[in-house]
């Protein structure tokens, strides 16, 4: 039999403040691919605070953001990550060891309409989608 901690990947997502796409993208793998993704977020520069329009927009899903806080690096730094995934954050995020490093380059909503943040929830959703299927997948033919 499996463990259940021999499937789980643990991610990392990463953008500067941790205020929106990287805290989209944790909270969308819990709610889209907790079978196998363990997720945490956080940010180069946090924020000190999830944009109120991300909280919004994931309100709409079912899923309360409102109950995460924006993390630095040095938080989350010292664990052992399947995959680090940055949202687009170029030379402003630090090369974090992993052993499979994603940048999604998803434009940063922050300071625009609450329709753009639901785009940028729905672009995430796509990738959150199809890496939980992608680690399904490698967990099959092991």
């Amino acid at each position: 039999m499996v463990c259940r901690s021999e499937i789980m990947k643990k991610e990392l997502f990463v953008c500067i403040e941790n205020s929106c796409r990287s805290q989209m993208a944790e909270a969308l793998a819990h709610l889209l691919a907790a079978d196998i993704l363990d997720a945490a977020s956080a940010g180069s520069q946090p924020s000190g605070q999830v944009n109120p329009l991300a909280v919004i927009a994931m309100n709409e899903i079912g899923y309360d953001l409102s109950t995460h806080r924006s993390k630095s690096l040095r938080e989350v730094s010292r664990g052992n990550f399947d995959y680090v995934i940055t949202m687009g954050c170029g030379d402003e995020c630090p090369f974090i060891p992993a052993e499979f490093h994603e940048d999604w380059e998803i434009p940063d909503p922050k300071g625009k309409s609450l329709a753009a943040m639901r785009e940028t929830r729905e672009l995430i959703a796509g990738r959150i989608q199809d890496l939980g299927k992608k680690v399904r997948g490698m967990n099959a033919k092991s």
